[in-house]
């Protein structure tokens, strides 16, 4: 997709910009990092990671990129740097640990953050970040993998009109649909966490009705086939439930991402004494998951656990091959 056919929304100014021969750091090249290093690569950008892990690193050796042995070294002298990484302390780690990117970065560089985190920590970030004379864009991301290595993700930003002027060509890069959403960091994390309220909470409702039909004996494929053409579908039901009728928990987003998000929705509720329930009850169904040994598995996982406990089989379990036989037979059993 070109850039001329990116849609840019909340105040729908676009501006075409161009990262050619840009130095662009990316920390962190997990499934959503690795796929927008290789987009800024497609760009003409001259981009710089780091992960932890060899494979990563390898990977975007591979696509064309430089690997640094850590946060600094990949940031020496950046104009931008875009972490992609889990939460506020990684993402405080990249910035203020030893050699960390602020000691590095090219002066009246943009760090971008696109970590999912509580609005105060978004703040408390961009504060130091600024006060060692560097940019600093709260910028969540939406999509999935595929989407960033398309270069079509969802971008919330928030942040100066100096870090949206300098990290505006990776975003454009990046992104097919970006919301300017203020002036200040923490605006597009709560923005954020809001999404990521309905997320979780469609998934375990998806998990729950998906088991549900189990139990009744019918067929699973049929089953998605009639709700993602009536009215209670949802796109993480659409997005989510192919997991599961194929048996596949690799993770593209795992379960203890949710164990975190609803676990900071929680306590923003907390904080301002508002009612969750339903994110509540959300979070306990991921937090069950996580225990039961799914942490690190595909969060869809939560349908397994509804499934475990219920004592019906679904594809990828024991006598899953058809999951709606067991349940039937119980069910005329009782």
């Amino acid at each position: 997709m070109s850039n001329k056919d990116k849609k840019f929304t909340g105040d729908r100014v676009r501006t075409e910009h161009d990262c050619s021969g840009m130095r662009i750091a990316v920390i962190g090249l997990g499934s959503m990092g690795l796929g927008m290093a290789t987009t800024l690569l497609r760009c003409g950008a001259e981009v710089i990671g780091y992960d932890p892990k060899p494979e990563a690193i390898n990977r975007l050796r591979d696509s064309g990129g430089t690997a640094a042995a850590s946060p600094g070294e990949a940031a020496r002298n950046a104009r931008v740097v875009v972490s992609v990484v889990v939460n506020a302390d990684q993402t405080e780690g990249v910035l203020f640990g030893d050699d960390g990117c602020v000691e590095t970065m090219a002066r009246d560089g943009v760090f971008i953050s696109c970590a999912t985190m509580a609005p105060e920590r978004a703040r408390d970030l961009c504060r130091r970040t600024e006060a060692r004379g560097l940019h600093f864009l709260d910028a969540p991301i939406s999509g999935g993998s595929q989407r960033a290595a398309e270069g079509a993700l969802t971008v919330l930003a928030s942040g100066s009109e100096a870090a949206r002027g300098r990290a505006a060509p990776a975003i454009d890069a990046m992104a097919e649909t970006v919301y300017q959403l203020g002036d200040e960091a923490g605006q597009a994390a709560a923005f954020k966490m809001v999404n990521q309220l309905l997320a979780g909470v469609h998934i375990a409702a998806a998990s729950e009705a998906m088991v549900f039909a189990a139990r009744e004996g019918l067929d699973l494929k049929q089953v998605y086939d009639v709700i993602t053409r009536s009215a209670g579908n949802s796109w993480m039901f659409e997005n989510r439930m192919p997991h599961v009728l194929d048996g596949d928990y690799t993770p593209r987003s795992a379960v203890s991402i949710f164990v975190k998000d609803l676990g900071i929705v929680m306590d923003m509720a907390r904080e301002s004494q508002f009612p969750v329930p339903i994110a509540g009850a959300a979070l306990q169904m991921f937090l069950m998951s996580s225990s039961a040994g799914m942490a690190a598995d595909d969060d869809a996982s939560v349908a397994r656990l509804y499934a475990q406990m219920s004592g019906i089989d679904l594809p990828g379990m024991d006598g899953g091959a058809n999951p709606g036989t067991r349940a039937a037979g119980a069910k005329a059993a009782t």
